[in-house]
């Protein structure tokens, strides 16, 4: 019996039968001639280098890439990327302001959001807006860690055991080797898996203020080398990350444990700020949390929630995050239930926000400008910026479940969009 076709399969089968064999393996075939020529690739960032690069793409700086600010500011993008040719542009909105009331987050926070969707900001200010109208929110930072999980391969699981329980006794000396790296990080902790004749090691560090991802793959690589040179057994070979830590992808461990700032807020919403905001009872947007619960767990989402993704790339963007840990950090779970005077109850629970005040693109001049917007650039800022971004999300859930629940989704697009 023929197995059934898909609309995949049968894409798949007229790309090749509506083109001759010959035209296709022209097309598809390896080119080594001529030769490509690449790109003299640099990392510090000068306006000659930068001349350079436009000279050997054949054309003039396009204006609306090194625009007279970027060129007249081009040193202070150094130490953020490589190969620059200048800068692009993203419009910023504000959203709030949003009442917080954290551990570490106190007062109201205008909150900058770098994107080109339409409707995005418009949603986030109209959620902010309810949370402000009813007293806030409550947010608080449970716990921030990062971790990398180096990996090693032994000959047997015999000689895995053995190297394993002296790992473990070894803390002391990783935890000293690791912190002599750095004035800001700290190894707190560090657990093993084994597979077969394999080990991971998962080092958990604190990093201060900032997001962390280099300052504990230095740590770690240093931990390693002392690991190589005493190990008790011959290890075969060694990675500095084994593809285990959950860096830059989503991860069902990142319930179990912590990869940058564990965060959660809750506010109770009455009848009437609904009403005013969304034109919407509590009921309304219960129901419909209950089932699109259920159609996120049908497709397999790691937890349940809206659109966490939409705010975390806007706020990273703004404030000079590592926009590729959205993918770790857009998880977690939103709970809607109504309380006992006919309120809302809603919350927010985010196992793993990578975000800092300090280091990685945090200096850079408009992101620390957005920073500074919210009072939260440089040190001891990080604690209250996890709390405000909990905060926002949480504004974000209430104002996209609202609009699915009373049939604006499609019409705050069609209007903002177009």
């Amino acid at each position: 019996m023929a197995g059934k076709r898909s609309l995949t399969s049968l894409h798949i089968q007229s790309l090749f039968t509506e083109n001759k064999p010959e035209d296709l393996e022209e097309r598809l075939s390896p080119k080594l001639s001529p030769a490509c020529k690449h790109f003299l690739p640099h990392a510090k960032v000068t306006p000659h280098r930068v001349n350079r690069f436009w000279k050997a793409l054949g054309q003039s700086p396009h204006p609306d890439i090194l625009d007279p600010w970027t060129a007249e500011h081009l040193e202070s993008f150094h130490g953020n990327i490589e190969n620059c040719i200048g800068s692009i542009k993203l419009p910023v909105g504000l959203a709030g302001p949003l009442r917080v009331n954290g551990l570490y987050a106190q007062g109201d926070y205008p909150v900058p959001l770098a994107t080109s969707e339409a409707a995005l900001v418009a949603s986030y200010h109209r959620g902010a807006c309810m949370i402000s109208a009813s007293g806030g929110c409550t947010s608080m930072l449970l716990y921030q860690a990062v971790n990398r999980a180096p990996a090693f391969a032994f000959d047997s699981i015999i000689s895995a055991g053995k190297f394993v329980a002296w790992a473990m006794e070894s803390f002391d000396s990783f935890q000293e080797i690791a912190n002599a790296t750095t004035n800001h990080g700290k190894l707190v902790d560090v657990g093993t898996t084994v597979e077969g004749n394999h080990v991971y090691l998962n080092f958990e560090f604190t990093t201060g203020d900032a997001s962390g991802q280099n300052m504990v793959t230095i740590a770690t690589q240093a931990v390693c080398e002392f690991i190589s040179a005493h190990s008790p057994v011959p290890i075969q070979r060694y990675y500095v990350e084994g593809n285990m830590s959950g860096d830059k992808k989503a991860s069902a461990q990142a319930y179990t444990s912590v990869r940058g700032r564990k965060v959660s807020a809750e506010v109770i919403i009455p009848p009437d700020i609904l009403h005013k905001y969304v034109h919407a009872t509590p009921k309304q947007l219960i129901d419909y949390w209950q089932i699109s619960a259920i159609g996120g767990v049908l497709s397999g989402t790691m937890g349940v929630q809206g659109h966490f993704a939409n705010g975390l790339a806007a706020l990273y963007l703004a404030t000079g995050q590592d926009a590729a840990c959205v993918a770790e950090s857009a998880i977690g779970v939103t709970r809607f239930e109504l309380t006992d005077d006919g309120s809302l109850y809603a919350s927010v629970s985010l196992p793993c926000i990578m975000i800092g005040t300090v280091g990685g693109g945090t200096s850079l001049p408009s992101q620390k400008a957005c920073l500074d917007l919210m009072n939260l650039s440089g040190s001891g800022k990080s604690g209250a910026l996890a709390e405000v971004c909990a905060a926002l999300l949480l504004g974000g859930e209430l104002s996209i479940i609202a609009a699915l629940a009373t049939g604006d989704f499609t019409r705050a697009h069609h209007k903002l969009a177009r």
